[in-house]
């Protein structure tokens, strides 16, 4: 096996309790609102279906300490597209859940789907999407604000997907927790995760998904959707999912304390090496810092310096890691780093024996 050496710089780091403070943070967002009705069938109205289901989901999250549930309407207002954006970004939040109804003309259409931003030419996800998009008519200048985005054509729905891979792995994971806790709580069609240019996620920087909890136009499902009982068992099967992700992704452990840089820096000598098989028996932890439908090289200066990093490819998407620890605080100085480097939402990820399990039963 090649080595070469190759020189970085690393700043130094002190070990600090901050972290007891940190919340996983959960926005809401409740679609349409105000004149914005949505989807309305059989006296089922889509903006009320979002929002009550919403509350409820924020109601039990709430139940959890280390979460902080942030909305983007409680109310029956009016909120566009780009600001449910700014609020999100504003309050620097984990994840973003964007809750709706689903309608087609053909009415005995049924089921939940959850989408994640993506390309796609599929006509029934681009119809989904466009019903979705429509809203932006009702916002003043939106042809400016929007860089002249027509919700009637396809090709500006495609076009806001592009560039849009970041956070998408993430994404998908928690895209795929809500389809199976739909399927856990409801009796209802699992239609499947899938991918659409939405104007509501194009913007925000964080894992996001946008649900579809079933058709208002089914005349059976719509009922569910528009009752208190349907409404909470969607709730609980959405905020499930989303302590699920929450157990994954957000290390409860995390009030140990963190790695934090100082400004002393050292150069320091790192081995360029692939890692190797023998040494991922047992428990091990890598640094996810992208996932991507390219194929890159795996040399430092496709990621920023970072060595050494690997590669796991899972259909088209492949997805890239820094490092390979044997330590839970050596992979978090490892984030660290990567996060220095500019991979602002790498997160760590543990193996046992070469398979994935959560981290938090990698740590205990």
């Amino acid at each position: 096996m090649l080595k070469r050496i190759v020189f970085v710089v690393i700043a130094m780091g002190v070990f600090s309790g901050n972290s007891q403070n940190q919340k996983f943070k959960v926005v809401l967002d409740a679609g349409h609102g105000g004149k914005d009705y949505g989807a309305v069938y059989h006296g089922n109205i889509e903006k009320n279906i979002s929002l009550k289901t919403s509350l409820r989901v924020g109601a039990i999250l709430a139940n959890d300490p280390q979460i902080e549930v942030i909305y983007t309407r409680k109310t029956d207002v009016f909120i566009e597209l780009q600001e449910r954006a700014n609020i999100a970004n504003k309050s620097k939040g984990s994840i973003f859940v964007s809750m709706h109804c689903n309608a087609n003309k053909n009415q005995a259409a049924s089921g939940n789907e959850t989408y994640v931003m993506g390309i796609t030419r599929n006509a029934s996800n681009l119809e989904v999407a466009k019903n979705e998009n429509e809203v932006v008519t009702l916002e003043t200048d939106y042809k400016i604000k929007y860089d002249g985005f027509d919700p009637n054509s396809p090709e500006s729905v495609i076009g806001i997907s592009i560039l849009q891979e970041e956070h998408l792995d993430q994404s998908i994971e928690l895209a795929g927790r809500v389809q199976e806790f739909f399927t856990k709580k409801t009796d209802k069609k699992n239609r499947g995760v899938k991918q659409a240019g939405f104007l509501v996620l194009r913007q925000i920087t964080m894992p996001r998904v946008l649900v579809e909890m079933g058709f208002v136009s089914n005349k059976e499902e719509g009922a569910f959707l528009n009752s208190e009982q349907g409404q909470e068992i969607l709730a609980e099967a959405i905020a499930g999912a989303i302590l699920d992700y929450k157990n994954e992704f957000f290390n409860p452990y995390n009030n140990e304390n963190t790695f934090e840089p100082s400004q002393e820096s050292i150069v320091k000598e790192i081995q360029e090496t692939t890692p190797e098989k023998a040494i991922e028996t047992g428990i091990v932890f890598k640094i996810q810092i992208a996932a991507s439908t390219k194929d890159l090289a795996l040399t430092p200066s496709n990621f920023k310096g970072l060595a050494p990093v690997s590669v796991e490819s899972s259909g088209k998407m492949n997805k890239y890691f820094f490092g390979l620890e044997k330590s839970y605080a050596t992979a978090k100085q490892k984030l660290e780093i990567a996060k220095q480097k500019g991979y602002a939402s790498a997160f760590i990820v543990a193996y046992k024996d070469g398979i994935k399990i959560s981290l938090a039963d990698a740590i205990k």
